[in-house]
């Protein structure tokens, strides 16, 4: 009996370490997500078809964000007032590090 009482000790406290570490990393390794994507994923017509040359719209916003793509006439089922409306919020709207995008409509 006395075996099994060390034992659930024992994996308490290092539970409790494990945990505390991984708090310690949580906050000196955060990383500050780039809410960008989130609306431009919203602003995209979500079908999902992959006629920009990326898996769905969620790649296609993360792409434009990143700057990977330049140019929002990739996604061909969006609407003009749409491309017009994604080009206008990148090109105004400060990234995570203050730089905003330049991204066009053709």
């Amino acid at each position: 009996m006395q075996s099994v009482i060390v034992t659930l000790v024992v994996m308490v406290i290092v539970g409790a370490v494990l945990g505390a570490i991984l708090g310690i990393s949580d906050s000196v390794f955060h990383v500050e997500a780039d809410t960008r994507v989130e609306t431009v994923t919203g602003m995209l017509p979500g079908y999902n078809c992959g006629g920009c040359g990326f898996a769905g719209c969620a790649g296609c916003a993360q792409a434009l964000v990143d700057g990977t793509i330049t140019s929002v006439s990739v996604c061909k089922p969006s609407k003009p007032e749409a491309k017009q409306k994604i080009a206008d919020y990148l090109n105004s709207t400060p990234g995570p590090n203050g730089e905003t995008l330049h991204v066009t409509v053709d």
